[in-house]
């Protein structure tokens, strides 16, 4: 689990691509204090395990099913990418709980300057938006936000300059692809309620029945 909060920037070195999945090394510095083969890092908010790593840099194996749901596909040698380590229980959760398992892609469409903040918007598609509530948290490559809009097309976030200093954000550009994880706990109510919803309709009547309509 993650907090969203990005500890550093690092820089894609390397990426050796097969036919569907691929072998990415990312100079970093922070990130690889204390780090252990099979820590989990999350670059541009994708649940990553370091399978090597060195004192400058570490090397994750992508699989396909990651690289069909992110934009790691679009990663080239020089491309800078935001980075933060596993929570550890006792730490501060300063963001918002993020799994690192991403649901989908947005696209920047738009930069508005507003005194000493930056709104972003951004658009995705429907089963992305759903999830997505004013004043609720985001995740964008990583990244955690609190939307402050939302409609049936796109959503807006707020950036401060500190998390434009500390992240990538500004750094894309309009049409650019960014990975989002929306809060994990509307999927949670939405799988619920639906196996709710699935139950059988027409179960006759019983006692369960009766005492639940306070005929019992």
């Amino acid at each position: 689990m993650f907090t969203g909060l990005v500890e550093e920037i690092g820089i894609v070195r390397s990426i050796k691509k097969s036919a569907k999945s691929a072998r990415i090394t990312i100079q970093a510095d922070k990130v690889l204090e204390g780090i252990k083969l099979g820590d989990s890092i999350s670059t541009n908010g994708v649940c990553l395990t370091a399978t090597e790593f060195s004192t400058n840099s570490f090397t994750v194996d992508v699989m396909a099913e990651t690289i069909r749901r992110s934009n790691l596909k679009d990663f080239s040698p020089g491309q800078e990418v935001n980075l933060e380590r596993a929570l550890r229980l006792g730490d501060r959760l300063g963001g918002h709980i993020v799994s690192g398992h991403i649901d989908g892609m947005g696209k920047i469409v738009n930069y508005q300057n507003e005194d000493n903040a930056v709104w972003i918007t951004i658009s995705s598609d429907a089963e992305i938006l759903k999830y997505i509530v004013q004043k609720g948290s985001i995740a964008i490559d990583g990244v955690s936000l609190t939307v402050a809009y939302v409609d049936d097309n796109v959503f807006k976030v707020s950036i401060i300059p500190h998390t434009k200093d500390a992240t990538t954000l500004l750094r894309r550009k309009i049409g650019d692809a960014v990975n989002l994880e929306c809060d994990i706990v509307g999927k949670y109510i939405e799988k619920l309620l639906g196996v709710k919803e699935q139950a059988p309709k027409n179960q006759g009547i019983s006692f369960n029945f009766l005492s639940e309509n306070g005929f019992a």
